[in-house]
């Protein structure tokens, strides 16, 4: 694997970047892979890499870069109320759609300066607070984003104007959303409101319920980790990113 740490240039300041892509070959597809909300760390590294041996050119943001590049959380970021998950919060609630779309427009264009790179269709794939951010990249920049995915995305249903059920219709590539049965943050309602949404607007893709698994279930390191349901993310994953993007 060709690993580095790139910062992108935005509207806003030097996004912290990391990539990955095997070592030989290419150009190969490129793929955004979103955080959640406890920032960038070793595990969400890993999984990049996992993405990258099997033929992707994987970009991981540090989405926070704006608070500054302290941003980085150790493990007690999992435990609420410690002093982390405070100083977590402190960024993380004030994130919002719009900046973040920037900041895949700045993908995009370094995507289109590497040599190493493909420059055609795009997948995105987000996490937790990321979910909402990979359907919301894939309307807006629909000319380009063939394949986005949602793991247990957070209130995929909400009152802001950008929420992302808003614009399931302007989605042109295919969209995957996993919804975990044990969510807080997507109960089984907005779910299924989703699913007839999803239905309405014909987006190319499924909505798919992971039964007995709970919000957070793909992270090796997290306590609700579920192996079983997390491979199968990675299953659908790359078949979506195999059919979409070659």
């Amino acid at each position: 694997m060709i690993e580095e740490s790139v910062d992108i240039a935005t509207p806003d300041g030097a996004m912290e970047t990391f990539t990955c892509r095997p070592e030989r070959g290419g150009p190969f597809p490129a793929v955004l892979l979103l955080m959640d909300a406890h920032g960038v760390r070793e595990e969400l590294r890993d999984m990049a890499r996992r993405l990258g041996t099997v033929g992707y050119f994987v970009l991981l943001p540090n989405l926070y870069y704006r608070a500054g590049r302290d941003t980085i959380y150790g493990p007690s970021v999992r435990e609420r109320d410690s002093a982390e998950w405070h100083r977590m919060r402190a960024v993380r609630t004030k994130m919002t759609i719009p900046p973040v779309m920037e900041d895949v427009a700045a993908m995009l264009a370094f995507i289109d300066a590497q040599d190493a790179a493909t420059h055609g269709p795009v997948g995105v794939h987000g996490y937790c607070m990321s979910g909402p951010y990979a359907l919301a990249a894939a309307a807006r920049y629909s000319h380009r984003i063939a394949a986005a995915a949602s793991f247990y995305g957070t209130l995929l249903i909400n009152d802001a104007e950008e929420s992302p059920h808003l614009n399931l219709g302007k989605i042109r590539g295919e969209a995957y959303i996993a919804c975990a049965e044990h969510d807080a943050l997507a109960p089984l309602s907005m779910v299924e409101e989703l699913r007839g949404l999803f239905r309405h607007a014909g987006t190319e893709g499924e909505i798919e319920l992971y039964p007995g698994a709970h919000h957070g279930f793909a992270f090796p390191e997290g306590r609700v980790y579920d192996k079983p349901a997390a491979e199968r993310t990675w299953e659908r994953l790359i078949a979506l990113y195999r059919r979409q993007l070659g």
